[in-house]
């Protein structure tokens, strides 16, 4: 699936760029001590923490802000919009920040509107043999600076089976080091990564709960 720089792709530079800004002016020795690798005890917390989450609209099938092979709940007060079309007049560093291994960027969801600094990002591709552990490696693989990956298999509420990881993401620019999680799943139309970053490791520990929402209640078909 072609994907690119509309409105919201280059929301997705911008907010990429002001991560990097904010990340290097923010304190980091401070920011370094609240930080925690991702663990299965972790994601585990996330995941009943989820259950308390307002579910505020459903991403994924005809109508919504974001029509994907799949579909999950969205926590209350976080906002989707789709990921445009690139242009003949975008550049190549656009175009890069919208692909990643195997799949392009199709939507974003601001977690401004509910307090926080970040943003659940879905990316698509196109029908392949991979499984969603190969997909997923890919994805980590293509982007400089992540580490220490954590895999491990899910199974959504739906009985949707996939693969997910937690890592470490260094900014090249800052030299800060931050938690990221993502899950994957193959549908009949093509891979699809759900990936949750945020400014720094305290706004993404308080972004978990909706990422966990999304992936408990994911759905294919």
């Amino acid at each position: 699936m072609q994907v690119g720089a509309g409105r919201a792709g280059r929301g997705l530079v911008g907010a990429a760029l002001l991560a990097g800004l904010l990340t290097a002016c923010s304190g980091g020795a401070d920011k370094q001590s609240e930080k925690q690798p991702g663990t299965a005890a972790g994601t585990a917390t996330a995941a009943k923490t989820a259950e308390a989450v307002t579910k505020g609209g459903t991403l994924g099938p005809a109508g919504s802000a974001c029509e994907l092979p799949v579909t999950f709940d969205l926590a209350a007060d976080w906002k989707a919009e789709a990921v445009e079309a690139l242009s003949a007049g975008d550049s190549e560093a656009v175009a890069d920040l919208l692909r990643q291994g195997p799949v392009s960027a199709a939507c974003e969801v601001d977690a401004k509107p509910a307090g926080h600094i970040g943003y659940l990002r879905v990316w698509t591709g196109e029908p392949g043999d991979d499984d969603p552990r190969k997909v997923l490696e890919a994805f980590v693989a293509a982007e400089d600076g992540n580490a220490q990956e954590r895999y491990r298999t899910f199974a959504a509420d739906s009985g949707v089976t996939g693969a997910e990881v937690a890592y470490q993401h260094t900014n090249e620019l800052s030299g800060e080091t931050k938690q990221e999680h993502a899950f994957a799943v193959v549908t009949g139309s093509g891979p699809v990564v759900v990936h949750l970053g945020g400014l720094d490791d305290e706004e993404h520990r308080g972004m978990l709960p909706a990422y966990e929402l999304a992936r408990k209640s994911l759905r294919t078909g």
